[in-house]
C-alpha cells in the first residue's frame, strides 16, 4: 500500500479529490508528448493515414474490437505522477512509449479488421480464443518476439501480434538481425508486408468506443490507489527463513552492514531484471523481493563490507528461482 504520509503537502492534497473532477483532459497534458512521438513513428514507417485515437482511462489498453488507445490517466498529471511513483508503479517514458507501440498493434489489428483474415489466424491463432490470465508461457520461445517484459506474446494471439507489431515499429529495433533465424521473422514479415500494403489507405474502422474515462472514476484519488494497491500486492507466504541465512551473516562483525540494506538498496533493479527475464508479474517479483528485505531484518542477518556484489549475485539467483517456479507451477516452493 501507498504510504501517503510521506507524499509533499501539496500532493497529499489531491488524494481527497474524487478523479473525476480532476479535469484531466490528453490536450495539454504530459501525455500529448508520448502520443506526438507515436504518430512520428507511424509516418516514418510510412503510414499516411493510421493515427491511433488516443483517450484516457484507468489502465493501459484497448477496448474489445475497438480502435482506440487507452493510457492510464494518472500520465497527464504532474501530480498524480508523483503519487504513482510513491506507489512504485510509475513508468518511465522508454517504458511509456514499448506500452505505446503495443497498443497501436492492437488499434492497428481492430482499424483493418486484420484479424478475421485467414492469414492472420493461420500466423498468430483464433483471435477469438479466450484469455487466461494465469498462462504458462515457454520461455525463450523463438517463436515470439520479446517486447514488454516476461512472455507476453504468449498470453493470446491478439498479444502475440501486438507485440510483434510494436517490436517493427520501435525504431533501431534492428529485429531483422535480431530475429534472424526465428520462426517468429515469419510473423514480423507479415506485419511489414501488410503496413506498406495498407500505409496509403484508409482504416476500415477508424475509431471505437472508449470504456472507461476519468470522468467515469467517481472515487478519490486515495481510493483509487487503496483499490489499485489490494489488487497490484500480492501476498508471498514463503518460508526465507532457511535459505536466506545461508548468504548472509546471522551475527553482527566489525563493518558488517544490515542484510536488508543491501537487497533494499538495488531492489528497482532486481524487480526489473527478475520481472524481464522470467514473465513472472511485476507486483508478484515485487513482492517476492520485499519479503526477502523484511526477513533480513526480522532475522537481523548482516553483510560484510565490500561483499555486496556477491550478495546480489545469490540474491538475484535464489529470487529468479523463486519466480520460476512460481512462473512454471503457480506457486513458490522452497
Amino acid at each position: 500500500m501507498v504510504k501517503f504520509e510521506s507524499l509533499d503537502p501539496e500532493i497529499r492534497g489531491v488524494l481527497g479529490k474524487k478523479v473525476s473532477e480532476l479535469g484531466l483532459r490528453v490536450e495539454g497534458s504530459p501525455v500529448e508528448g508520448y502520443i506526438r512521438q507515436l504518430y512520428e513513428e507511424l509516418e516514418r514507417r510510412g503510414f499516411k493515414n493510421f493515427r491511433p485515437v488516443c483517450y484516457l482511462t484507468d489502465e493501459w489498453g484497448c477496448p474489445d474490437q475497438q480502435p482506440v488507445l487507452g493510457i492510464p490517466f494518472y500520465l497527464a498529471d504532474s501530480k498524480l505522477r508523483k503519487i504513482e511513483k510513491a506507489a512504485d508503479t510509475l513508468e518511465t517514458d522508454r517504458q511509456v512509449m514499448m506500452y505505446m507501440r503495443h497498443e497501436a498493434g492492437h488499434v492497428f489489428n481492430y482499424a483493418y479488421r486484420l484479424y478475421t483474415t485467414p492469414e492472420w489466424r493461420r500466423l498468430f491463432g483464433p483471435f477469438f480464443r479466450p484469455y487466461r490470465d494465469d498462462y504458462r508461457p515457454v520461455p525463450f520461445s523463438r517463436s515470439f518476439v520479446r517486447h514488454i517484459e516476461g512472455w507476453y506474446a504468449q498470453k493470446h494471439p491478439d498479444e502475440d501480434f501486438a507485440e510483434t507489431f510494436a517490436v517493427w515499429l520501435t525504431p533501431r529495433s534492428a529485429w531483422r538481425r535480431r530475429y534472424k533465424g526465428w520462426p517468429a521473422m515469419q510473423k514480423l514479415r507479415y506485419v511489414e508486408r501488410v503496413a506498406r500494403a495498407l500505409a496509403d489507405v484508409e482504416p476500415i474502422v477508424k475509431t471505437g468506443d472508449v470504456d472507461i474515462t476519468p470522468d467515469d472514476i467517481k472515487v478519490t484519488v486515495e481510493q483509487f490507489y487503496e483499490a489499485a494497491g489490494e489488487e497490484r500486492q500480492a501476498r508471498i507466504d514463503i518460508a526465507l527463513d532457511a535459505h536466506l541465512p545461508q548468504i548472509f551473516l546471522t551475527r553482527k562483525r566489525k563493518e558488517a552492514v544490515p542484510a536488508g540494506d543491501i537487497v533494499t538498496k538495488h531492489r528497482p533493479e532486481l524487480v526489473e531484471k527478475i520481472t524481464y527475464w522470467t514473465g513472472v508479474p511485476r507486483p508478484v517479483v515485487r513482492a517476492l523481493i520485499d519479503s526477502i528485505c523484511r526477513t533480513c531484518q526480522r532475522m537481523k542477518l548482516w553483510g560484510e563490507r565490500g561483499e555486496e556484489a556477491r550478495y546480489l549475485v545469490e540474491v538475484t539467483v535464489l529470487a529468479t528461482t523463486l519466480a520460476m517456479n512460481f512462473l512454471t507451477r503457480g506457486r513458490f516452493e522452497t
